[in-house]
């Protein structure tokens, strides 16, 4: 029989232990049930404790898999970012600049939990128009409609023109409504768009265009990661704009030694080609005269002198107009008087040359060149056309960084407009060569003239970047 015989009781105010023998059948069968249950209670507690640890440990490493996950993804989008923008800075395809600048963009605004799909974006780039009038034009998009792909946006109203005159991004939710952006099909179930500018310095390239039906979308972390992408796409447009600069100046200046050619092909073919001919010719009349008059033949022969003698003074000046080395040797106003005088000796043309002295030592050799050939193309156009008395050929200071060069003739003038217009069907590109050789010193080159008043030709050249800068903006 259970017994127990050991158990607490309260006397005089403490517990003290005391043997006793419980017998009771009930009381043991209550005593166990309650030992019974205190043990399911500690083994129920242990039990869920464990469970709870598991389940703990299991949503740990849950979020830690995710953060996996994620992190993975994103150094992924990084990636995919760094790669488009590698791409982007190294080609030199002026194109392929304007749609990788939208792939990036894409790729950067993508995430996991909200896509890029629904984005539109575009590059809008300033161009000349058939009114001459200067508006955007789509150089690349996403998501444009065809008609979207042919719209001219000048530039006057809204976000576009905030966008032009702050020279900063500009963020708008009202695109429906605005004056420029709402002509865009594409962008009707926008409800945010946000305008960064194409700026490098004081050129202002144009603009990127995106836009989300999401009205919050641009945040100010997407607006942040967009203006970085239109930074690294200046760099990467201009970069591809001077290369195409480049490309094209290749080609200008390998036309130009065509035109050299060309020219130096006709003025041999009238000059001292003629010369030689009649020369021929006269010797072969003076040798049959010689037996019938000899003292014809003696005056024949100093005619035929004084023509090999002309002959030799073309030769020698288009010698020298091909490559003055009194400029080279002595600079640009002694080679400008040697011109005026072989001018005078060969044609018997007058040029009067006036130079500042003290200005000539701030012109660069290369400047100094490029200066007297458009001197150099003025005159001998004066001298074939115009049908002057006199040119004057002017080098002065405008101001202490701008040099003017200004060739002025008293002949019959011309229409300007006129012969700009046909020179496509002429075979002499005198005026185009001027304005050309004025454009590699970063000049201007302005022609006045009218029939029956002389001409003036003008070629304002800056010395320095800080006057260049004021002359593309006409201070």
């Amino acid at each position: 029989m259970l017994s127990i015989r050991r158990f607490f009781c309260y006397d005089r105010g403490m517990f003290a232990p005391y043997s006793a023998e419980i017998t009771d059948p009930l009381v043991l069968a209550g005593l166990a049930a309650l030992a019974g249950l205190l043990l399911g209670a500690a083994l129920g507690a242990l039990v869920y404790r464990s469970i709870g640890a598991l389940r703990q440990r299991q949503a740990l490493q849950a979020a830690r898999r995710e953060a996996e996950r994620a992190s993975h993804a994103e150094r992924e989008r990084l990636r995919s970012v760094y790669n488009l923008i590698a791409a982007l800075t190294a080609t030199l395809s002026y194109q392929r600049v304007l749609d990788n600048a939208l792939d990036l963009s894409a790729n950067a605004l993508g995430t996991s939990t909200e896509p890029s799909d629904r984005l539109v974006s575009a590059v809008l780039l300033f161009s000349k128009s058939d009114e001459q009038r200067t508006e955007l034009s789509v150089g690349s998009a996403r998501r444009f409609t065809p008609a979207d792909m042919r719209i001219l946006l000048p530039g006057n109203d809204g976000a576009i023109r905030r966008v032009i005159e702050e020279g900063q991004g500009v963020l708008t939710k009202t695109v429906a409504q605005d004056p420029e952006l709402g002509r865009i099909v594409a962008l009707r179930a926008c409800n945010s768009a946000y305008c960064v500018p194409l700026r490098a310095g004081l050129d202002t390239y144009g603009m990127l265009l995106y836009a989300h039906p999401n009205a919050e979308y641009f945040s100010p972390a997407r607006r942040e990661i967009l203006d970085i992408i239109a930074h690294q796409a200046v760099i990467a447009i201009t970069n591809a704009k001077l290369y195409d600069d480049l490309a094209q100046e290749k080609e200008r200046m390998m036309e130009i030694q065509e035109e050299a050619r060309k020219k130096l092909a006709r003025d041999l073919h009238d000059g001292p080609t003629q010369s030689v001919a009649a020369i021929a010719m006269r010797v072969n009349f003076a040798r049959r005269l010689m037996e019938r008059d000899v003292k014809a033949t003696a005056e024949e022969l100093f005619k035929i002198e004084d023509l090999a003698r002309r002959t030799t003074k073309e030769i020698r000046h288009m010698l020298f107009t091909l490559r003055p080395l009194v400029l080279e040797s002595q600079g640009l106003v002694a080679a400008l008087e040697a011109m005026a005088e072989k001018m005078h000796d060969t044609y018997n043309q007058n040029v009067i040359i006036t130079a500042d002295d003290d200005l000539v030592p701030k012109l660069e050799m290369g400047k100094q060149a490029i200066i007297f050939y458009i001197a150099e193309e003025a005159v001998n156009n004066a001298r074939k056309h115009a049908q002057a008395a006199h040119i004057w050929v002017r080098l002065k200071s405008l101001e202490t960084d701008v040099v003017l060069v200004e060739v002025e003739d008293d002949g019959v003038g011309f229409n300007v407009g006129k012969v700009d217009a046909g020179y496509d069907q002429r075979g002499s590109l005198g005026m185009v060569n001027m304005r050309e050789r004025a454009e590699l010193v970063n000049g201007i080159l302005h022609i006045d003239s009218a029939e029956g008043k002389g001409t003036r030709i003008q070629v304002v050249i800056p010395l320095s970047e800080e006057a260049s800068d004021r002359l593309r903006r006409g201070m």
